[in-house]
């Protein structure tokens, strides 16, 4: 008789289980939206990258997770509507891929996490109120290094041993260049070389930008972060060779796009990294509450092509350092 009463109950036990489960329906499974600025094919290794960090995380992009993702083709007028559709559809998350996309995904919604695969100053774009305290609905990492653009000279010191003028393109007025010239006049100071600035805010300001540094007989410039010379860079590096001058830019793509040599934060795996904030805030930790981290890896990269084309040898001892080399 016991031995019935056991059996009645854990059939009313299994069959309770099995209506709430029915109820419930099948699990929910998360979905991030992805923002970027350009096109996948031109940002196709950051965008493997942040799927790698998925995968290494125990996440199959179309099994357990969905990935929307969006584009805004160079056309950065876009992005508002780009991210407005994101909210629209849902997402637990979004990831945004550069400074301006960021701020179309905190102005589309007050609400849902934005993780920032990389930002030059979170802090003076406003996105959040410290590093280490973000406090609102947006966290992720950031590529400032307050000696990154000192290293950047200091680099083109050693590719041009005689260097003693150098241009800096950039626009004074983005988060974190006033701190990046600083770090520059230092290592300049250390150097030697007299450092002209260069404003560039609008399309026309980047051909003019070249030829002051002509005028004033540079040898080399730099370029700062900027998202219109992104968003130019094809015409920034021709600009950069018919002057014959040896540039350092911020970002892998322009040394990829016909440059010389980039130095900075790798962005492969900034974007990588990335991921590990998507997964703890799918876990249910709060945006707010996870710190903003800075870069941990940085990569040289040299185009050999771009070398000789303005008839510059580049030294040995600084080909050997470079994590590629571009022939």
């Amino acid at each position: 008789m016991t031995k019935k009463i056991l059996i009645w109950i854990l059939a009313i036990f299994f069959t309770a289980n099995l209506s709430v489960a029915h109820a419930q329906g099948p699990a929910k499974i998360p979905r991030i939206g992805y923002l970027g600025g350009s096109s996948y094919t031109a940002n196709l290794a950051r965008f493997d990258a942040f799927r790698q960090g998925l995968r290494d995380l125990g996440y199959t992009e179309g099994k357990n997770i969905v990935i929307d993702w969006r584009y805004a083709e160079g056309k950065l007028d876009r992005l508002p509507a780009l991210a407005a559709e994101l909210v629209r559809l849902k997402v637990d998350v979004i990831v945004s891929a550069a400074p301006p996309i960021t701020r179309a995904a905190k102005q589309a919604s007050a609400t849902i996490p934005i993780v920032m695969a990389f930002d030059d100053d979170p802090v003076g774009s406003g996105f959040v109120a410290s590093l280490a305290r973000p406090g609102g609905n947006i966290t992720g990492l950031s590529s400032l290094s307050p000696e990154m653009t000192g290293k950047q000279l200091e680099l083109l010191k050693e590719i041009i041993p005689n260097l003693s003028r150098v241009g800096v393109l950039g626009d004074v007025t983005r988060p974190g260049i006033p701190q990046a010239l600083r770090e520059i006049n230092v290592a300049a100071d250390a150097s030697r070389v007299l450092v002209q600035y260069l404003e560039v805010r609008a399309v026309k300001d980047i051909e003019t930008a070249f030829q002051s540094a002509v005028k004033e007989r540079a040898e080399g410039v730099i370029l700062l972060g900027n998202p219109l010379l992104a968003l130019h860079r094809k015409e920034t590096v021709n600009l950069a060779a018919k002057t014959r001058l040896a540039a350092i830019y911020p970002r892998p793509e322009f040394v990829e796009e016909g440059g010389l040599a980039t130095y900075g934060p790798s962005m492969t795996d900034l974007s990588r990294r990335a991921a590990a904030y998507v997964d703890k805030i799918l876990k249910g930790t709060k945006a707010a509450d996870l710190p903003v981290e800075q870069p941990m890896k940085f990569e040289f990269i040299v185009n050999l092509k771009a070398a000789k084309q303005i008839g510059l040898t580049i030294p040995p001892n600084v080909l050997v350092r470079a994590d590629r080399v571009i022939k």
